[in-house]
């Protein structure tokens, strides 16, 4: 192939360095993610957010009536309901504005969405006596909210 006076060669790729050609597909991956980064991470900050008013609203009955919660003994942790509740209230709220952040873009977001997700988690797993069921849901929303968020969208290796 030879170059043209712009530097580009036949096929269409450039010449930055003498004897380096890439192509120009692979340039643009360097710049950023595609429409899988973007739909991943939205998922992600979306159900964030609707884990985060999930939360405010469990911790907001807790908080105004402990008796809606039925607590089946013989399970290794126990909380106060009333104490439980304000936990519940508070990570909610900050669960919500973390995904809110993700979702304008926020590239600190996704450390501390991920990191809240993970609280989110354990705290689902501590509420599995009140509700088994949409505790395991929740637990593995937040298991799709961690991966989404902290891996390593690599634009070179998705299919063209």
């Amino acid at each position: 192939m030879t170059d043209s006076p712009s530097g580009s060669t036949a096929a269409g790729r450039r010449a930055d360095r003498p004897g380096e050609e890439y192509s120009t597909r692979a340039a643009a991956g360097r710049s950023g993610g595609g429409l899988g980064v973007g739909l991943g991470r939205g998922i992600a900050g979306f159900l964030l957010i609707l884990n985060g008013l999930y939360g405010f609203f469990v911790g907001l009955a807790a908080v105004i009536k402990g008796g809606f919660f039925a607590f089946h003994s013989g399970y290794a942790y126990h909380w106060n309901i009333h104490a439980w509740g304000w936990l519940q209230l508070a990570l909610g709220i900050v669960v919500f504005a973390a995904g809110v952040c993700i979702l304008l873009g926020m590239l600190w977001a996704r450390v501390i969405g991920a990191v809240l997700a993970g609280f989110s988690a354990l705290a689902s797993f501590l509420f599995i006596p009140y509700y088994p069921i949409w505790s395991i849901v929740v637990i593995a929303f937040d298991v799709f909210i961690i991966w989404a968020l902290l891996y390593p969208w690599r634009p070179e290796s998705a299919a063209y």
